[in-house]
């Protein structure tokens, strides 16, 4: 089955930069799009940024745009999210997701990376 393995979170200071990779397990890993989520403490999930696999069509929770970046290497298998001028806010477990049903009304995510963990200082 497909397994998802996220790694790059840590601790960082506000206004810093960090930079999340996801890894996608298998040659037959064909997704139609993948995503970052992320869930605080009490807080609902809540999708970040997504890219569609083959145009690299992207979408950003407007709270991030301009901070955040999401980039992709299909022959690899890899999902990247740039993340930069971070906020206290931000901090989260961070999720890579991925949905390899192309509907564009039925928007559920079938598999799921275990999460890493951002957490930004004041």
């Amino acid at each position: 089955q497909v397994q998802l393995v996220e790694s790059g979170g840590g601790l960082v200071q506000a206004g810093g930069s960090l930079r999340l990779s996801c890894a996608a397990s298998g040659p037959t890993f064909r997704p139609y799009a993948m995503a970052w989520f992320r869930q605080a403490p009490g807080k609902e999930r809540e999708k970040v940024a997504g890219i569609t696999w083959v145009s690299g069509k992207t979408i950003y929770k407007d709270s991030v745009k301009g901070r955040f970046a999401i980039s992709k290497d299909n022959t690899k298998n890899t999902l990247w999210l740039h993340m930069n001028s971070l906020k206290v806010e931000d901090t989260a477990v961070y999720y890579c997701a991925a949905r390899r049903n192309p509907s564009p009304t039925i928007v559920e995510y079938d598999f799921w990376g275990q999460g890493t963990q951002v957490t930004v200082s004041s």
